[in-house]
């Protein structure tokens, strides 16, 4: 008997279970190192994207709640060299932070905020706000 591509599952597969293999082995190793190794608190329904620039100079400053987005190259800072800061930085649970947002140091996000495409959160943000703009201008949402 013959095989012919037809016949193989894997080709006929969506293209999110063939993405799943290796992306998704990454990205649980990626969450077991961030929470376990650096001692992160990131909840476990978040989602991060691996090309996010998420902190390590300190670590523990990291605290992302539930449901949270994090979106590609997002960058989520808890420290600032310049001036001597270490800081802990919040993410509330069912926030958005789009591809290319920057977060800095000391910053508290609140619970179903939207941080759109390349802002620059400078100031805290209540809950149900969105932040546009660089730097962020913070309005609430509608």
């Amino acid at each position: 008997m013959t095989v012919t591509p037809a016949d193989n599952v894997s080709d006929h597969a969506p293209a999110s279970v063939k993405r799943e293999g290796r992306a998704g082995w990454r990205e649980r190793w990626q969450r077991v190192v961030q929470t376990r190794i650096w001692g992160m608190t990131i909840d476990r329904s978040a989602r991060i994207a691996p090309t996010a620039l998420i902190d390590r100079t300190w670590p523990t400053g990291i605290h992302i709640g539930a449901e949270c987005h994090i979106g590609e190259e997002a960058v989520i800072l808890t420290h600032d060299r310049t001036r001597g800061l270490y800081l802990d930085t919040y993410i509330g649970d069912r926030t958005i932070v789009g591809p290319r947002a920057i977060v800095l140091p000391g910053i508290t996000v609140g619970a179903d905020c939207v941080i759109e495409p390349g802002a620059l959160v400078r100031t805290d943000m209540p809950d149900r706000s969105v932040a546009r703009g660089n730097p962020a201008k913070v309005e609430p949402r509608d």
